[in-house]
């Protein structure tokens, strides 16, 4: 906004405050003339964040501002959305086709660095297998860190830290693409959901648990934006990459978690967790925990990495099976799995519609996930088009 449209604005309409830009810090902006010595004080207003050099899993990196109104990661959309304004020669992960694409400097580049953070960057003899292995990857990696980075913001609501805190506002960028391109967009050019889009409606779930690590200490916050009190409890679950029965579970005694605040639930040393749980290690093993209440209200599943993916011990490929029945206008997708499967992603090529849940740790041997048509489509058409690919598929 121009200064001659905020003042005609403030002339014309005297009944609801304007801000000047974003991000802004306020009242602190116009004591400083509308023009901020530090426009990201995470102590007022708004501020925008992106790091894509430092390691998005870890949260001391994001600021404990009042308000985050813009950050995020970049991700490639799906092979099918691309193949629609590309050819062979395209497919490649640095093709004149990828670099043109690419409107951010280096962005390429970033992605591979991020991702080579917690996983191994994949190597396959077919290009095409390739670059369609590294799209999935980058849709991991983009999923993972707005995970992350949301759930510090989102725990962050209800504590002052060192003069910082009470965060009460996330805002990913972005929503959406304007063509079939590499983006910071959780939805591709044409509405399909990349991997974020998924996560994105756990990760703002009104009743969240959240898990991280500080000093080699573990904790889980329970984060409420309901409108009234409600009564739950926490359950904690440890799994070994390697067996799809938990080695572990614990659950926590009723307690009230209150209407819009964040609280400490649970807090464990990762040595002591790991003891409790027989022959667990940080690499052998992953936490998995939820809210459960009296009602039907629940919290989604979440998870929390004891170490880097490259780094786990046990974690193999997962044969997972798939079994489409139709329901009305809904389709239903019975999955088994032969193992511990993270990132389990169902694609069902340009067929548009989505899924009930995408992309998610599959730490149970069966699991059913439903498919809403955008379009009329068939129980054949869906089997044909289906491919399902976990983390360990890529290797």
């Amino acid at each position: 906004m121009s200064f001659k449209s905020f003042y005609f604005w403030t002339q014309e309409d005297k009944t609801r405050p304007f801000i000047i830009s974003s991000p802004t810090n306020g009242a602190e902006s116009v004591k400083e003339g509308w023009l901020a010595v530090n426009p990201y004080d995470s102590n007022f207003g708004d501020v925008h964040f992106y790091d894509y050099t430092s390691d998005c899993w870890d949260w001391k990196v994001f600021p404990k501002a009042r308000f985050v109104s813009e950050y995020g990661y970049q991700s490639w959309p799906s092979f099918s959305t691309l193949k629609k304004v590309s050819s062979k020669e395209d497919w490649s992960y640095n093709s004149k086709f990828s670099l043109h694409r690419q409107h951010h400097a280096d962005g390429n580049s970033e992605m591979l660095r991020q991702v080579g953070f917690h996983f191994t960057l994949p190597e396959s003899p077919d290009p095409l297998q390739a670059f369609k292995n590294t799209i999935y990857l980058t849709q991991v990696m983009q999923a993972q860190c707005v995970k992350i980075e949301t759930e510090f913001y989102r725990r962050s609501r209800s504590e002052i830290v060192d003069g910082q805190g009470y965060t009460m506002g996330a805002l990913y960028w972005q929503l959406n693409d304007i063509w079939q391109a590499p983006s910071w967009a959780s939805l591709e050019y044409g509405g399909k959901w990349k991997m974020l889009h998924y996560f994105a409606r756990h990760f703002f779930a009104p009743l969240l648990p959240v898990g991280f690590e500080d000093q080699d200490v573990f904790f889980i916050y329970g984060v409420s934006d309901l409108r009234s009190d409600c009564k739950a409890k926490l359950t904690v679950k440890v799994h070994t990459w390697s067996s799809l029965e938990a080695v572990c579970s614990s659950e926590t005694e009723h307690f009230v978690l209150k209407a819009g605040k964040a609280v400490l639930l649970y807090k464990e040393p990762v040595p002591v967790l790991l003891e409790n749980c027989g022959n667990c290690t940080r690499q052998s093993c992953v936490v998995s925990f939820y809210l459960s209440t009296d009602s039907q209200l629940g919290s989604p599943t979440n998870y929390h990495f004891l170490s880097s993916l490259s780094e786990s011990v046990g974690l193999r490929k997962a044969y997972i099976t798939v079994i489409i029945s139709q329901q009305g206008d809904t389709f239903a997708f019975d999955l088994e799995t032969s193992a511990v499967a993270p990132f389990v992603w169902l694609d069902v090529g340009s067929i548009p519609g989505r899924f009930s849940d995408n992309g998610f740790l599959m730490t149970e041997e069966t699991q059913t996930v439903l498919f809403y048509p955008w379009k009329p489509t068939s129980k054949s058409e869906l089997e044909q088009s289906l491919r399902v690919t976990s983390l360990m598929d890529i290797y």
